[in-house]
């Protein structure tokens, strides 16, 4: 059976990570202006997919294996800042075309981007290498605590995020009637992508 009197002091300290902003949350802000509120759901629920490969990597016990190879989790932070840098080229090549919507970016492509931005981002393996394991309490099957566990923390992120994703695609769908306020959000949206992706890249070099 799970241990169910840890639930409301790990909700609190999730709650306490997500809250201020991160890269997930600046990453869905810009996809909200960039391509609106569907694109944010899906890029979201990309993020969570990307977030439960992790959770369930750490449950199976391969979670210390990446621990005890920091040299690969630089690797794929790196790989990480490079699709960043990438997302941000083709955001402002959409914004000196002026492309209204989605543009020709497929529906689909917003979900695998999610996916991408999250397992490129192994700091979440060691999120959940850090967590799960404090909150066993007397569960009879840690496994299973665990896996539970990480399913409300992706279940968590994803409302919260995708609310947030949602509605700075609400100022995407008031404006992209115009082209210049159109090419104003895809430049910001490209801003925030290079942040993120010189963040990585300073966070490796002070390590």
């Amino acid at each position: 059976m799970m241990d169910l009197a840890i639930l409301p002091s790990y909700i609190a300290v999730i709650l306490l990570f997500l809250a201020p902003p991160g890269p997930d949350m600046l990453y869905m802000l810009a996809v909200g202006l960039e391509g609106g509120r569907l694109s944010a759901l899906r890029a979201i629920l990309g993020i969570g997919t990307g977030m439960s490969v992790y959770a369930a990597a750490v449950v199976a016990g391969m979670g210390g294996v990446a621990q005890s190879h920091p040299s690969v989790l630089d690797a794929v932070r790196i790989l990480g800042a490079a699709y960043l840098l990438w997302l941000a080229y083709a955001t402002m090549r959409s914004a000196r075309r002026a492309i209204n919507g989605n543009g020709d970016i497929a529906p689909g492509r917003w979900y695998l981007r999610g996916v991408l931005v999250s397992l490129t981002n192994p700091k979440i393996i060691l999120f959940y290498l850090a967590m799960l394991p404090q909150f066993i309490g007397s569960a009879d099957n840690p496994e299973f605590q665990m896996a539970v566990l990480g399913a409300i923390n992706v279940l968590m992120e994803v409302v919260l995020y995708g609310c947030i994703g949602m509605l700075s695609g609400f100022f995407h769908a008031r404006l992209t009637g115009s082209t210049k306020a159109t090419v104003a959000l895809n430049y910001v949206a490209c801003a925030v992508y290079v942040v993120l992706a010189a963040v990585i890249v300073v966070e490796i070099l002070l390590a």
